[in-house]
C-alpha cells in the first residue's frame, strides 16, 4: 500500500473513532408537568434507582453512548422523575413525605431496526416508601440512520425522548397516584 493512502486511512479512522454520542440534559415535558400537577401531591422524594443486570452501552464501532453531566443511564432516568417533580412543585424541599425508588429491569437500544430505524426499550419497577409498587415500560422507535456516527448520535438523542415518554406513562397511570399518597 502507498504511504499516503495509509496516512489517509489512519486519519479517517482517528477522526471517526473519537466521536462520543452523548444524550443531552433532560428537558421537562409540559404534558408531564400538567399530569404531575393533577396528582395534587407534594413532598415527594426520589431514592436511588438500581440499574439493570445487563446494559451494553457500546454503539456499533463508535464506543459507548454517554449521558450529559457524567450520569449513568439509570441516574438519568431517576433525575428525570425528580426534575419533573421539582418543576411541578411536588418535590420535597427537605424531608420527603413519601419516597419513590426504582429498579431499571431492562434497558437496551437497537440502532439497526429495519436497517435505518432504531429503538429504546426501558422497563422499570417503581416502589414507594408506602409499600406500593408498579411496573411500566417504554418502547420508543426513531430514525437512527445508516452510517454509524449518525445512528449512534440519533440513538443518544432519542434516549431523552424515550425517558420523557416513560415518565409520562408513569405519572398518568392511576397506580402512580397510589405510589405518592
Amino acid at each position: 500500500m502507498k504511504p499516503h493512502l495509509i496516512i489517509l486511512l489512519a486519519a479517517t479512522f482517528a477522526l471517526t473513532a473519537c466521536e462520543t454520542p452523548t444524550t443531552q440534559r433532560y428537558a421537562i415535558s409540559p404534558d408531564n408537568n400538567q399530569a404531575i400537577k393533577s396528582l395534587a401531591t407534594s413532598g415527594v422524594g426520589f431514592a436511588t434507582f438500581v440499574g439493570p443486570a445487563e446494559f451494553g452501552s457500546a454503539c456499533r464501532a463508535l464506543g459507548p453512548l454517554q449521558v450529559a453531566d457524567g450520569l449513568t443511564h439509570t441516574q438519568y432516568i431517576r433525575k428525570a422523575f425528580e426534575d419533573e417533580f421539582k418543576v411541578a412543585g411536588a418535590h420535597a424541599q427537605s424531608t420527603a413525605r413519601v419516597t419513590v425508588g426504582g429498579k431499571v429491569d431492562r434497558l437496551e437500544f437497537n440502532t439497526m431496526r429495519a436497517v435505518t430505524g432504531g429503538s429504546w426499550t426501558i422497563d422499570v419497577t417503581l416502589s414507594s416508601s408506602n409499600g406500593r409498587t408498579m411496573k411500566l415500560g417504554e418502547y420508543y422507535e426513531f430514525n437512527s440512520g445508516f452510517v454509524a456516527n449518525e445512528a449512534c448520535r440519533n440513538t443518544a438523542e432519542a434516549f431523552s425522548r424515550a425517558v420523557q415518554n416513560l415518565v409520562g406513562k408513569a405519572v398518568k397511570d392511576p397506580a402512580f397516584a397510589q405510589l405518592v399518597q
